[in-house]
């Protein structure tokens, strides 16, 4: 039996769908259609059904999916005795909070690819939420996001990278005209900018002002938080972020911070892999990379 053919078959399970497979291992449609093909011929069982327009898993291919993993997994770990860091052929799948991505990993990135070049890693932004629930699922390997997401972490490892500051940011005209957060029952007209509903930083300044019985003008939701940093730079209104994110917009002046009596609030970014899953010498490298470097 071709392991390739193994490989496959999780990886449509994991991606939900044939072309989405095809896109991830880089085959043709066609080529994916043949190795399951191939795989259901060999183990004389039907693994997949149509039902309407959609590929769906059947029982026996369901029961099949714990050998298949358990397969793949003694296979990698075969791979890797006696194999350098440099050496190793390796898939990395890891979800990642876009904060984290877009201000904290690049330089960490650039230093795991030197240690272990034939490494593929998969670098997903996603909301912290579905990164927890992905991780859960065995839809990822990795995930780095915000710990204060809660719940559902009974069954992942967590490895504390660092904590961060918060800061209510507007531009020096908005500041001026709306300085005070902190006096209870305000309407303020002013637009909250911000990301989708279950962003940790809304959850979290939303509460705030559910607290203090503030209420303001509107919320604008965006998916993209340098667009967010932009629009506050452009008077558009106030958001709520990690501090790292506009350090130098704050230093440089284009940006101002706004007390809060939740200046004191933090948020703790986390690794996290499946407590099950086996540790290759790779995803040890990449949580030593991240709890350590990301303190400097």
């Amino acid at each position: 039996m071709d392991l390739k053919y193994l490989e496959t078959f999780k990886t449509i399970i994991e991606e939900g769908s044939y072309a989405r497979a095809a896109d991830k291992l880089g085959y043709t449609q066609s080529t994916i259609t043949f190795q399951v093909q191939q795989l259901e011929q060999e183990l004389s069982i039907k693994l997949f059904e149509k039902i309407g327009r959609r590929m769906q898993l059947t029982k026996a291919g369901e029961t099949l999916i714990p050998y298949v993993e358990e397969t793949l997994l003694s296979f990698t770990k075969m791979q890797s005795l006696g194999t350098s860091l440099a050496d190793m052929k390796q898939s990395l799948s890891v979800g990642v909070a876009e904060t984290q991505l877009c201000y904290r990993l690049p330089p960490l990135l650039k230093k795991f690819h030197q240690i272990a070049p034939g490494t593929k890693l998969f670098l997903r932004s996603m909301n912290c939420y579905e990164i927890r629930d992905a991780l859960v699922d065995g839809r990822l390997d990795m995930g780095i996001f915000y710990e204060n997401v809660g719940g559902n972490t009974d069954s992942l490892n967590l490895h504390k990278m660092d904590s961060h500051a918060m800061t209510l940011i507007a531009s020096p005209a908005t500041k001026k005209q709306y300085p005070d957060f902190k006096t209870p029952g305000q309407r303020l007209d002013i637009p909250y900018i911000i990301d989708e509903p279950n962003c940790i930083f809304r959850e979290i300044f939303t509460d705030y002002l559910r607290e203090k019985d503030i209420h303001l003008g509107h919320t604008i939701e965006l998916w993209s938080i340098p667009t967010i940093i932009n629009l506050v730079k452009n008077d558009m209104g106030i958001s709520y972020l990690p501090t790292f994110t506009v350090e130098k917009d704050l230093e440089e002046g284009s940006l101002c911070a706004i007390e809060t009596d939740y200046d004191h609030m933090e948020i703790t970014a986390v690794c996290a892999h499946h407590k099950n899953k086996w540790l290759s010498p790779v995803m040890q490298v990449f949580i030593d990379l991240l709890t350590n470097a990301q303190k400097s």
